[in-house]
């Protein structure tokens, strides 16, 4: 298991290894003490599932407060997505700074987003389906969310504004501006 530093303080790229013959392939896909041994020590309590049966599909930018805050381990089994995970960090010196990554079934990568960030990601191929681990239960009266397509984050997501399919809630959430300081 390769684990990568990315940009953002905490923000991880982990791609297992994957032992590939005539039949198949085998990969171990999480392990709790290699991850320990990188520093990331969490307990995940609840893994998530979902499908986007169109490109364009974007979910996100989700996150949760304290004390239900979440940090995801998140990969992809079918399809192809661009990971955006924005760094929600007050007193971070890469506050309102983002990290996007390609993870697709073809290239096994993982992208781990601690508490602290906002995620979401976007789907470049249709029947792409995303499974993330959590570290704390869903709570709706600790889940928010930040606008996709805030100016003030320069995402470049490999969709049209236009073209882009979101679910009624994920185009409500509000700009970094008008968020209050949600992680201190």
């Amino acid at each position: 298991m390769r684990i990568e530093d990315t940009a953002l303080a905490g923000l991880r790229i982990i791609t297992p290894t994957r032992l590939e013959d005539p039949r198949g392939f085998f990969s171990e896909v999480y392990n709790r003490r290699a991850l320990s041994e990188a520093g990331l020590n969490v307990e995940f309590v609840q893994d998530n599932h979902s499908l986007s049966l169109a490109a364009g599909t974007i979910r996100g930018l989700h996150f949760q407060t304290e004390p239900f805050a979440q940090a995801k381990l998140v990969r992809v089994t079918k399809g192809r997505v661009l990971d955006v995970a924005v760094d929600l960090r007050a007193s971070s010196p890469t506050f309102g700074q983002h990290v996007a990554v390609e993870l697709s079934a073809e290239n096994w990568r993982q992208l781990f987003v601690p508490a602290g960030f906002a995620h979401g990601f976007c789907t470049i191929e249709s029947g792409s389906e995303v499974l993330y681990k959590v570290t704390a239960h869903y709570s709706r009266d600790h889940d928010f969310g930040l606008a996709w397509d805030d100016p003030a984050l320069a995402i470049a997501w490999p969709v049209a504004p236009e073209a882009a399919l979101l679910s009624d809630k994920d185009r409500r959430h509000p700009r970094l501006s008008q968020l209050p300081s949600v992680f201190p």
